[in-house]
């Protein structure tokens, strides 16, 4: 559950079940993908699979009770213009 700072916190901003939380990614990533080759697509395809692995496990760790921060530790050019962020997890206050 989240609150709002400055708010009740017997009222939340809005309740979540934390199970039930859906993040679209792979579906946002396929609306994107409109103009793309089919192996851009397989790519693609396969990062949103990994980036709802990912914010499955940040989620886990978050209830864990650490916080987590993604940086960009690098930025990857692969010619031509493209280029991708790589991040690094910064994990803050842990309890």
């Amino acid at each position: 559950m989240f609150v709002l700072e400055g708010t009740d916190p017997r009222q939340p901003a809005f309740p979540i079940e934390p199970q039930r939380l859906r993040t679209r990614v792979r579906e946002r990533a396929e609306e994107q993908a409109v103009t793309l080759t089919d192996a851009q697509k397989a790519a693609i395809r396969t990062l949103a699979n990994e980036l709802h692995r990912l914010n499955q496990a940040v989620m886990e760790a978050v209830a864990s009770g650490v916080s987590i921060e993604f940086v960009r530790g690098s930025r990857h050019h692969g010619g031509e213009g493209s280029f991708g962020d790589l991040l690094i997890p910064r994990i803050t206050g842990a309890n």
